[in-house]
C-alpha cells in the first residue's frame, strides 16, 4: 500500500515557515513607527498615510529590485544577516533620487527549503537595514519551492513606496549648465555585476575562504560588505538646502537639482539618466582613487577599464548634482554627516557633433532614458 501524499511529502514544511516568522518577528516590528497599524502576519500590512496631508501635492513614488546573484556568495559563505542591507539599498535609494521620503516597504524570499534560522538572518538584515533608512518594513512572504531551488539556494527581492511633494521632484528639468557633481563613496562592489566577479573568481580558482592581503580579510568577506544606505543623508541634503514643501513650493532653482544612483551600467550610464538633453556632464577620474576590491579583481581577470566602468561603480555608490554656489557647502554638509564626498565634474551645455559619440569614455541614453552625455576624463588617482 502507498504511503499517502502530504504537503510535507513533497518538500513544503508550513511548520517550518512558522518557525521563522517567530524568529524575525521582533526584528520586523523593531521597524514599526506608529504609523504602522496592525502587526506581524496579517494578510496585508497597513500604514497611516495622515502625513502625506502636509505635503500640498503629494505624488506617491515606488520601486523594487533584488540584489542579482551576491546571493551564490552568501549561500557558498554560508553568511546572510547583511544581504537584506543590499536589498534594502538596491530599492529605498532609487526612490531617494527622486527627493522622495520611503515610508514602507516589503520583501520576498523563495527559497527551496525554509530554514528557520536562516530566513530569520536574512530578514533581521532586512529590517536593521530598514531602521537606518527610516522605512517600515510592513510586511513579507517566504515561499518554499522544492524542485526548482535546491535546498540552500535563495532569492530575495523588495518593494517599496515613498513620497514627494509635486514641486519638490529632484530629475533632469532643475539641472542647469555650470552644475557640480559631487560623488558619494560605496562601501565596495554594493550588489551590482557580481557575475563578472563569480566568473573572475571561478577562473582564477580563488576560494571565498582565500586571505587577500589587499582587503585585509578574506575574499568571502571582501564581496559580502553590505550596500551602503544613502537615504539619511540625501534626504538631509535635500531639506538643509531646498527646504520644507510643507512650508512653501520649492523653487526650480533649488540648489540641489537631483541624484544618480549608481547601480548596473556604471557611473556615466546613470548619471546621464538624471540630465536633460543638450546637457554634457565632464567627470574627472582624477578626482578619486578605485578601491582595492575592483583593481584587485580587474587585474586578476584582465578585466578592460571600459568594461569595469560599465559594471561597477568603482568606488562612487551616488551621485549628487548641485549648483556651482552651493557645491562647497554641499560637499561639508555630506563630510559632516559622516558620508565621504567630493566634487568629481561639472555640467556643461554640449552639441553632439563636439564630442566623439563613438568613445568609450562616454555615455548616453540608458534603460530607456535619452538625456544628457556623460565623458569621463583623465586617469584614475593612484
Amino acid at each position: 500500500m502507498t504511503e499517502p501524499t502530504t504537503y510535507a511529502s513533497a518538500g513544503v514544511d508550513t511548520e517550518a515557515g512558522d518557525r521563522a516568522v517567530e524568529l524575525m518577528k521582533a526584528h520586523v516590528e523593531a521597524t514599526h513607527g506608529p504609523q504602522v497599524m496592525g502587526g506581524v502576519g496579517a494578510f496585508a500590512g497597513l500604514f497611516d498615510a495622515a502625513e502625506l496631508k502636509r505635503l500640498p501635492h503629494p505624488l506617491l513614488a515606488t520601486s523594487t529590485d533584488g540584489v542579482g546573484t551576491k546571493v551564490a556568495i552568501a549561500q557558498a559563505v554560508d553568511k546572510h544577516d547583511t544581504i537584506g542591507f543590499d536589498l534594502v539599498g538596491m530599492v529605498v535609494d532609487d526612490i531617494v533620487v527622486m527627493g522622495a521620503k520611503p515610508l514602507f516597504m516589503t520583501d520576498y524570499i523563495a527559497c527551496g527549503k525554509v530554514e528557520p534560522a536562516r530566513i530569520a538572518d536574512i530578514v533581521s538584515g532586512v529590517a536593521k537595514a530598514a531602521a537606518e533608512a527610516g522605512t517600515a518594513l510592513v510586511g513579507g512572504e517566504t515561499a518554499e519551492h522544492p524542485g526548482l531551488l535546491d535546498e540552500h539556494e535563495y532569492d530575495v527581492a523588495g518593494a517599496a513606496t515613498g513620497v514627494v511633494d509635486a514641486s519638490a521632484v529632484l530629475g533632469p528639468e532643475r539641472v542647469r549648465a555650470g552644475d557640480r557633481i559631487i560623488a558619494m563613496a560605496s562601501s565596495g562592489i554594493h550588489s551590482n555585476g557580481y557575475s563578472l566577479v563569480r566568473r573572475i573568481v571561478a577562473d582564477a580558482g580563488w576560494a571565498f575562504s582565500r586571505q587577500v592581503p589587499e582587503f585585509g580579510r578574506t575574499l568571502g568577506e571582501e564581496l559580502l560588505e553590505p550596500t551602503r544606505l544613502y537615504t539619511a543623508p540625501c534626504l538631509d541634503l535635500v531639506t538643509a538646502f531646498n527646504g520644507d514643501p510643507a512650508e512653501g513650493e520649492i523653487s526650480p532653482e533649488a540648489p540641489v537639482r537631483g541624484f544618480s544612483h549608481v547601480t548596473g551600467g556604471g557611473l556615466a550610464a546613470n548619471l546621464a539618466r538624471v540630465l536633460p538633453a543638450g546637457m554634457l556632464a565632464t567627470v574627472d577620474r582624477s578626482s578619486w582613487s578605485v578601491p582595492a576590491v575592483f583593481s584587485v579583481l580587474s587585474d586578476l581577470g584582465r578585466v578592460p577599464q571600459a568594461d569595469a566602468e560599465r559594471t561597477w561603480n568603482l568606488g562612487v555608490g551616488m551621485v549628487a548634482v548641485v549648483s556651482a554656489e552651493k557645491a562647497d557647502d554641499a560637499v561639508a554638509h555630506l563630510n559632516a554627516a559622516g558620508q565621504s564626498a567630493w566634487v568629481i565634474g561639472e555640467v556643461t551645455e554640449y552639441r553632439p557633433d563636439a564630442v566623439d559619440v563613438s568613445s568609450e569614455d562616454f555615455a548616453q541614453g540608458a534603460k530607456g532614458v535619452d538625456g544628457g552625455g556623460v565623458l569621463l576624463t583623465g586617469a584614475y588617482s593612484a
